[in-house]
């Protein structure tokens, strides 16, 4: 159940807080106003609360996951962990700005240069974050789960459609084919959307089944003749 609800608040305050973010990502001038910029301020505590639960989906499943695939449930931790920090740094990039909109220093053609750099640096840890790093953290998930039996079978194949096409998205974005928040974004995106809501459903609803959360069988040890 704990791991359904990380799952659940990774998702929808990410979405809030990318809407938040929308001033200041869309206006190159943002940083030469005035205000408070609560948006900014709401959109990185909610991004703090998906950072932990990135890194509390992985913490909680280890000790199921490791039963079976020990070094692959430590590598989803090492990728979670990696995700998670890649957001911080998102989020400190933009906090940035507003330090910058708040006490400004230098000239209005400096400050927007400056605010420039930070926004494009947030947005590429927002590309190696939740689509690079999120496509290889969830086909590694899905595997393991699929493999283990802990939840119906169609979730994790549906898993393993969603972290590869959304890698390859990352890697169009990369080359620079389409911007990351586009129609062929979002579309690459919601296949993850659907993996991440439908084990979480699963998850809160169910738990993980018994058989698959079970120790996996101890080897027979091979005779050795006499």
């Amino acid at each position: 159940m704990v791991t359904g609800v990380f799952f659940l608040v990774a998702a929808f305050p990410a979405m809030a807080a990318l809407a938040l973010y929308q001033p200041l990502l869309g206006d190159e001038g943002w940083v030469l106003g005035a205000g408070s910029g609560a948006g900014i301020r709401v959109g990185a505590f909610l991004e703090v609360l998906v950072a932990i639960s990135v890194a509390g989906t992985a913490i909680t499943l280890y000790p199921v996951l490791r039963r079976r695939h020990h070094g692959f449930a430590l590598g989803y931790v090492c990728g979670r962990l990696l995700e998670a920090t890649l957001i911080v740094v998102g989020i400190l990039a933009l906090l940035a700005v507003l330090t910058l909109r708040q006490e400004p220093a230098g000239s209005d053609d400096g400050l927007v240069a400056v605010a420039r750099g930070l926004v494009a640096f947030h947005d590429w840890t927002f590309l190696f974050g939740p689509n690079i790093a999120l496509g290889v953290n969830t086909t590694l998930l899905a595997w393991m789960v699929l493999r283990s039996g802990l939840v119906a079978r169609w979730i994790p194949l549906l898993g393993l459609v969603a972290g590869p096409l959304i890698f390859v998205s990352a890697v169009a974005v990369l080359a620079g084919r389409y911007e990351q928040v586009s129609v062929a974004g979002t579309v690459a995106a919601l296949p993850v959307f659907a993996w991440e809501m439908s084990l979480a459903a699963y998850l809160l609803a169910k738990g993980f089944r018994p058989a698959g959360a079970a120790p996996a069988p101890a080897a027979r040890p091979v005779p050795v003749p006499a």
